[in-house]
C-alpha cells in the first residue's frame, strides 16, 4: 500500500472522474428543461427517469461490488463502467420521446453502477486508512471540479446554439471518451497491498452481503434514511425555473454549487481523519434540513446562496460517507460494502425521486423540500442515537458481528 496520502492511481482516478463529469454535466442541467419543455413531459416523468436512473446504477454497484471482490480484481470493472457511460451521451440527441430519455439514462447509470464500487473500493486499497478522507475528498473534488467545467461548457453552448440540446449532447462524448482512454493506464494494487491482490484464506471464500459486518449496516442504515428525503438535483433545477430563472440563469446556479461542493469536498475529507466521520455528517446533514427548508419557503435571489450552501453540504457529507464505509468494512470485503451501501442509497434516491415528483405535482412545488428537510432530520437524529450509544468512529476497527442472515 502506497504510504502517501494521494498515490498515482487516486490522481488518475480524479481526472478520470474529472472529465466525465465534465461530460455529464454539459448534460444533467439541460435534461430536466429539454425534458419538459421540449418534449412536454409532466413532473412525475423526470421522477422516473431519474429514479429509475439511480435505482438502475444502485442495483448494478451492488453486483459490480461483489463480483470485484470475488475475482479480485478493480480495473476492468472501471474500465467497463466508464465505457457505457461514454456511449450513451451521445445518443440523448436521438431522444424524441421522454422513455426514450428513461432508456438512456438507465444505460449510462448501468456504466456509472458497474464502476464506483470497484472504484472506491480501489481507492481504499491503495491509500492508508489515516489518509482515506483525503483521499476520497480529493476525488470528489476532481469529480465536481469537472461537473464546474462542465457546466460552462453547457452555458457556453447556450450562448453559442441556444436551444439545439441535441448537439450539445452529442458533442457530450469527447471528454468522456478521453476519460475511457485514460483507465488503459490503470493497474491492479501489488499483490499483498490490498484486500485485492493479496488474498488471505478468509478472503478466498465468496463474497456475500451478509458477512458485512454490524457496524457497517449501522453506519449504512443511518445514511440510507437520509437518503430517503435527498431526491435527484433535477427538482433543485426544476424548483429554479419555477422561481422564474431563465434555462442559462439555471445553468449558472448550478454552475454556483459545483464550484462550492469542489472547493469543499477536499479540506472537508481532509478533516474528517483527523476530528472524525461521524462529525462531518451530521453538520452536513444540519445544513441540508436549512437549505432544503430554504428551497420550500424561499425563492428568487435567496436560491442563489441556497445553492453554494447546498455545495457546502455536499462536500461536508459524499466524500466522507464514502470514507466511513471503506473504514467498516473488512479488507476483503471492501467492494462488496461500498456495492451494498450504493444498492442501498440508489434504491432510498429511487423512492425519493418518485415520491417527489408526485408530491411537485399533486400537492405543490415545496412539498419534495419539506420531505426531504424532514427524512435529512431524522437521520440527523439516528446519528445521534449511534454516536450515544458509543460508536464512535474509533469503534469501526472493532470486531463486531455479522448481520443478520
Amino acid at each position: 500500500m502506497d504510504a502517501s496520502p494521494l498515490p498515482p492511481t487516486v490522481r488518475r482516478l480524479g481526472w478520470i472522474s474529472f472529465l466525465v463529469d465534465v461530460a455529464s454535466e454539459m448534460l444533467y442541467p439541460l435534461i430536466p428543461v429539454f425534458v419538459s419543455e421540449t418534449l412536454g413531459a409532466p413532473g412525475k416523468a423526470l421522477g422516473w427517469i431519474e429514479g429509475a436512473a439511480e435505482g438502475t446504477a444502485a442495483f448494478t454497484s451492488g453486483v459490480a461490488g461483489v463480483r470485484s471482490d470475488r475475482l479480485k480484481k478493480r480495473v476492468p470493472f472501471v474500465r467497463l463502467g466508464y465505457a457505457l457511460s461514454a456511449l450513451s451521451k451521445p445518443l440523448l440527441a436521438l431522444a424524441y420521446a421522454w422513455p426514450a430519455v428513461l432508456a438512456l439514462r438507465v444505460f449510462d447509470r448501468i456504466g456509472k453502477g458497474v464502476r464506483t464500487a470497484p472504484r472506491d473500493a480501489l481507492i481504499a486499497d491503495v491509500v492508508a486508512k489515516e489518509h482515506r478522507g483525503r483521499a476520497y475528498g480529493f476525488h470528489r473534488s476532481m469529480d465536481t471540479a469537472g461537473a464546474f467545467v462542465g457546466v460552462l461548457c453547457a452555458l457556453g453552448l447556450l450562448a453559442w446554439l441556444g436551444d439545439r440540446y441535441r448537439l450539445i449532447f452529442a458533442l457530450a462524448a469527447v471528454p468522456a471518451l478521453i476519460a475511457v482512454a485514460i483507465t488503459f493506464t490503470l493497474r491492479e494494487p501489488a499483490a499483498g497491498t490490498s484486500g485485492t491482490a493479496g488474498a488471505t484464506s478468509s478472503a478466498r471464500a465468496p463474497a456475500r452481503f451478509r458477512d458485512l459486518p454490524a457496524r457497517f449496516w449501522t453506519t449504512a442504515g443511518v445514511l440510507w434514511l437520509f437518503a430517503l428525503g435527498n431526491s435527484s438535483d433535477t427538482f433543485l433545477l426544476l424548483r429554479a425555473k419555477d422561481q422564474g430563472f431563465s434555462a442559462t440563469t439555471v445553468v449558472l446556479a448550478y454552475a454556483l454549487y459545483n464550484l462550492v461542493y469542489s472547493f469543499a469536498a477536499y479540506p472537508a475529507g481532509a478533516l474528517s481523519d483527523r476530528v472524525g466521520r461521524k462529525r462531518m455528517i451530521a453538520l452536513g446533514l444540519v445544513l441540508f434540513v436549512g437549505v432544503y427548508a430554504g428551497f420550500a419557503a424561499l425563492g428568487g435571489a435567496h436560491l442563489w446562496w441556497l445553492f453554494a450552501l447546498y455545495g457546502v453540504h455536499m462536500g461536508l457529507v459524499q466524500g466522507v460517507a464514502s470514507a466511513l464505509i471503506a473504514d467498516a468494512a473488512p479488507s476483503e470485503l471492501k467492494a462488496t460494502a461500498i456495492g451494498a451501501y450504493r444498492m442501498g442509497v440508489g434504491f432510498a434516491t429511487l423512492t425519493a425521486s418518485v415520491a417527489a415528483g408526485y408530491l411537485w405535482d399533486e400537492v405543490g412545488h415545496a412539498a419534495p423540500f419539506w420531505f426531504g428537510a424532514a427524512a435529512a432530520a431524522l437521520a440527523c437524529l439516528a446519528l445521534l442515537v449511534v454516536v450515544l450509544n458509543g460508536a464512535s468512529d474509533a469503534d469501526l476497527e472493532k470486531p463486531s458481528a455479522s448481520a443478520p442472515r
